[in-house]
This record gives C-alpha cells, sequence and structure tokens, in this order.
C-alpha cells in the first residue's frame, strides 16, 4: 500500500500545472471551459473597439478596407463560437452533474477531448491573422463568393473552415456528453418536472447542437472543397448554388441563436426565483416554453434569407413561423415578471444582470418581430438596423446572461463572493455603454447605411450617431474591464463563500463552495423542483 501511495505522488499528472492538462474532473474541465472563452470574448471585443474607433468619424482611413474585413470576421466568429456557445458548455460542465447529484459526467475523457478541441480551434482561428493573405474576410457566416478562392485568396479562409470544424466537433461531442448525463445520471427523486431550468435549457441546446452542427459541416466542407479541389457546389458561373450554402448556413445560424439564448434563459429562470424570494411562476410553462422554442427555431431559417428571391408562399411561411417563435419567449418574459411581482426583491448584481437581460431582449425580440415581416425586411436588410437587432439579442440577450451567472454561480466555482459594489458599478457602465452603442444603430439603419463598410460619407446625423455608438463602446468596455477588476481584488481578499449564500433553491448549493472532488458526501433526496428549500423546511420542522 506504501509503495502504491509513493507512485501515485510521483505520478507526473498530479503536478499543479499537468493536474489540470490532463484533468477529467467536470468542474475542472468546466473552469477551463469558462477561463478560455473569457479569454477570447476580451480578444473579440478587442477587435470590436478597434472597428468601433474606424467608425467613429466619417471618411476615416485608421484601418484599411481588407484589415477591416478581417476584424469583422474574426469578431463575428470569435463571439460566437468561442466565447459564447464554448462558455455555455463549461458553465454546464461545472453545474449540471451537481444540479442533478450526479458525481461527474457520463464521459468523462470524452468532456476533456470537447475542450482541448475547442482549444485547438480558436488557437487556429486567430493565428489566421499570421497566414499568407491574413485572416478570413467574408464575414462570420462565410457567404460565397466572398469566401471563393477568387475573393479570399491565401490559406486565412481554409483555417477559418478548419477551425470551425474543430470547435464544431467540441461542441457536438460537448452535447452528447451532456443529453446522455442528464438522461442517464440523475439522482434519487430527480424526475424531468423537478429537474432545474437550467438543466431543462442544457437539455434542449444540446439537442439543437446535434442536430445543426453536422448542417454547417457539411456546408463548410464542401465550401472548402470548392477552394482546394476544383468543386463547383457554390460557384453559379460553374453550374453551383450559392443560395445552396446560405440555407445550409442558416439552418444551422438561427438554431445558433436560440443555442446561444437558451441557457442564458435558464439562468435567468434561476436567478429571478431566487432575488425575488418566491417559487417560479409556471415551472411547467417555462420548461415547455423552452422545448417549443427549440422546435421552432428549426422552422425560421429563411427569415434571413427573404432578399435573395424567395417564392411567395416560402416567405409568408417563414414569417409566420418567426413570429410565432415570439409566443413561448413571451411566455417566459411574462412568467419572470410574475415571479417577481410582489415579491421580496433583492437588487444584488446577479439580479440586476437579470433584470437587465428582460429589458434589452425584449426589445432586441420586438425589433426581431418586425424584421420577420418580410416587406419590412426588404427595406432595411443589410443595414445597421440588423447590427442592431442582431447585438440586441446576442449581446444583450447572451452576454447579459454571462454576467447573471457569473455572480450568481461565483461563490460556488471559487470558493469566494464577488465585490458587489463593483459589481453594481460594472453593470450601470455597461447597461448604459450598450444601450448607447446600439441602440444609435437602429437609426443608421434606417437612414440605410449599410452594415459591413469600413468607412462612409457624412451627411445627416450619420457621423453623430456613429460617434454616439462609439463613445458606448468605450463607456462598455470601461465596465467590462472592472470585472477583471473585480476578480483581482476578491481573488485573496473576497470574502469567503459559504455553501449556500443566497438562500437557493437547487441542489448545487447543498455541497461545498467549491466543491470536492467527488461532489457530494451525500446526496439527498430530491422531492420538488425546489430540493434546498425543502430540506431547510424538514430541518426547520424538526
Amino acid at each position: 500500500m506504501a509503495a502504491r501511495a509513493e507512485s501515485y505522488r510521483a505520478d507526473w499528472r498530479r503536478g499543479r500545472f499537468a493536474s489540470w492538462v490532463t484533468t477529467v474532473d467536470h468542474k475542472r474541465i468546466g473552469l477551463l471551459y469558462i477561463g478560455t472563452s473569457l479569454v477570447f470574448f476580451a480578444a473579440g471585443g478587442l477587435l470590436a473597439v478597434l472597428m468601433r474607433a474606424q467608425l467613429a468619424q466619417a471618411d476615416e482611413h485608421f484601418i484599411t478596407k481588407n484589415s477591416y474585413n478581417e476584424l469583422f470576421t474574426i469578431h463575428g466568429t470569435t463571439m460566437i463560437f468561442l466565447f459564447i456557445v464554448p462558455f455555455w458548455a463549461g458553465l454546464a460542465n461545472f453545474l449540471v452533474p451537481l444540479m442533478i447529484g450526479a458525481r461527474d459526467m457520463a464521459f468523462p475523457r470524452l468532456n476533456a477531448l470537447s475542450y482541448w478541441l475547442f482549444v485547438f480551434g480558436g488557437g487556429t482561428m486567430f493565428l489566421s491573422f499570421l497566414a499568407s493573405g491574413g485572416a478570413a474576410k467574408s464575414g462570420w457566416y462565410g457567404y460565397p463568393p466572398l469566401s471563393e478562392s477568387f475573393f479570399s485568396p491565401g490559406t486565412g479562409q481554409d483555417l477559418w473552415i478548419l477551425s470551425l470544424h474543430l470547435v464544431g466537433v467540441s461542441s457536438l461531442v460537448g452535447a452528447i456528453n451532456f443529453v446522455c448525463t442528464i438522461h442517464n445520471m440523475r439522482g434519487a427523486g430527480m424526475s424531468w418536472m423537478r429537474l432545474p431550468l437550467f438543466v431543462w435549457a442544457i437539455e434542449v441546446y444540446s439537442i439543437l447542437l446535434i442536430l445543426v452542427i453536422p448542417v454547417i459541416a457539411t456546408g463548410l466542407s464542401l465550401l472548402l472543397l470548392d477552394r482546394q479541389v476544383g468543386t463547383h457546389f457554390f460557384i453559379p458561373n460553374e453550374g453551383g448554388n450559392a443560395l445552396l450554402y446560405q440555407h445550409l448556413f442558416w439552418f444551422f445560424g438561427h438554431p445558433e441563436v436560440y443555442i446561444i439564448i437558451l441557457p442564458a434563459m435558464g439562468v435567468i429562470s434561476e436567478v429571478i426565483p431566487v432575488f425575488s424570494r418566491k417559487p417560479i411562476f409556471g415551472y411547467k410553462a417555462i420548461a415547455f416554453s423552452t422545448i417549443a422554442i427549440g422546435f421552432y427555431s428549426m422552422l425560421v431559417w429563411a427569415h434571413h434569407m427573404f432578399s435573395v428571391g424567395l417564392p411567395g408562399f416560402l416567405n409568408i411561411f417563414f414569417m409566420l413561423s418567426s413570429m410565432v417563435i415570439a409566443v413561448p419567449t413571451g411566455v417566459k418574459i411574462f412568467n419572470w415578471i410574475a415571479t417577481t411581482w410582489r415579491g421580496n426583491l433583492i437588487f444584488d448584481t446577479a439580479m440586476l444582470w437579470a433584470l437587465g437581460f428582460i429589458a434589452v431582449f425584449t426589445i432586441g425580440g420586438l425589433s426581431g418581430i418586425f424584421l420577420a415581416a418580410f416587406p419590412v425586411d426588404w427595406q432595411v436588410t443589410d443595414t445597421y438596423y440588423v447590427v442592431a437587432h442582431m447585438h440586441y439579442v446576442m449581446f444583450g440577450g447572451g452576454v447579459f446572461g454571462v454576467f447573471a451567472a457569473l455572480f450568481y454561480w461565483w461563490p460556488k466555482l471559487f470558493g469566494r463572493m464577488l465585490d458587489e459594489r463593483l459589481g453594481k458599478l460594472q453593470f450601470w457602465l455597461v447597461f448604459i455603454g450598450f444601450n448607447l452603442t446600439f441602440f444609435p444603430q437602429h437609426l443608421l439603419g434606417l437612414m440605410g447605411m449599410p452594415r459591413r463598410n469600413f468607412t462612409y460619407h457624412d451627411h445627416g446625423l450619420m457621423q453623430a450617431y456613429n460617434l454616439i455608438s462609439s463613445i458606448g463602446s468605450g463607456v462598455m468596455t470601461i465596465g467590462l474591464l472592472l470585472f477583471l477588476v473585480n476578480i483581482v481584488k476578491t481573488a485573496r481578499t473576497g470574502a469567503r463563500a459559504t455553501n449556500d449564500p443566497w438562500l437557493a433553491d437547487t441542489l448545487e448549493w447543498y455541497t461545498t463552495s467549491p466543491p470536492p472532488a467527488w461532489n457530494f458526501d451525500r446526496i439527498p433526496y430530491v422531492t420538488s423542483a425546489r430540493p434546498l428549500r425543502d430540506l431547510r423546511r424538514r430541518l426547520a420542522g424538526a
């Protein structure tokens, strides 16, 4: 036994650094995912600040056209594929086993594989700036002919395709792991109608990834063949069809919006009841609306293609299906508001981010309803109105949800509390800066400013709105940097977190902060969707 213990200690995989590199512990993998995705968030944000600096003044040439197109492409791809989706994968890796009463994920080694594929994919994308011809320049959607070899020479576009393949396989194997874990490893008493709503969101998020990742992989593979092998799938002059790529991309691309938003909605469904001191209003309605959103997200992809000349009956179908998806989304919003009604509201930072999410995501959803009406879409397509809508949904929804999650679960992740005063200051700076940045872009779009242009001529209020937008991005950046200050400040001096600092409802708060390697000393029997509340009441009664 002594020899075995000595051999265990001498194992190189137990080193301070090597133990993280070789880990298969779901909590460590979750933290690696979260940390890496936040690094990519900072990198993508830097690219955005450079673009806003270029657009602050009319007829500016601070950045060249080619460089702007590279920044635009890698910024969009980074925020979607390297930040927000992997962040949810990391948070779910850490929390899902804890929330359902499991010891680990179903396939720990597959879990580690998914993380390292993500790292290699992200590294490949950013190293493409050093490739011959520079990075990809065809936008985060990679439309042909812009992404064909005669418009995007060099290897940057090919590395972009390779990186998305790596990240796609990472997401696919991770999603399979989540589905197997949720279906097969729930603790005693954890029935489907007792699952935490965040876990419901991860279930649908994972199913959507499994369904749509193969579709975008097909489109990217055919595009790579066109570029390197001489096929003509998407080259109209050679008998191909560029619209085929758009159908493949958007069949993936619109569910991808809900792959980003559904976990954020799951976070809001956990935060609002805790800081309202009430049970969630309409648990089953929120759970089933999550399924409905996932289903309808597969039926609306061509509303991104209203301007390509689809037949009228298809335009009508995609318009109506796009409007129908607002119904389950509205169910969630009204249920969240009803949860706060006559609640004992506690306006801690996590709650502020959750309420901010509801406000800005609702604005983004309403502008999406306008865009779903194809006569309106024809007027504003490819303008800054679409940019504003997308950011109100993706940033206002996704990133506000990310910070609600970080401030809520940070004590469980690291065992220390974040500074509330810094957190609230960060929220207000980001909230104000976000609206200063993106609300004027609705007006720019209505004035006719095209998206993806690296410069513009000043007429009317175009320069004024762009300047306000650029100033807003600076305010938002200061707010986001405060989060880094908060992390550094509280890493050593932050208050120690108790097991359950918020008096929360779900099972992850039953274990220590941070949890041990084995998660639980004893897993309680789950009697409702609020097992910790039930446990507190039983102890109070005893």
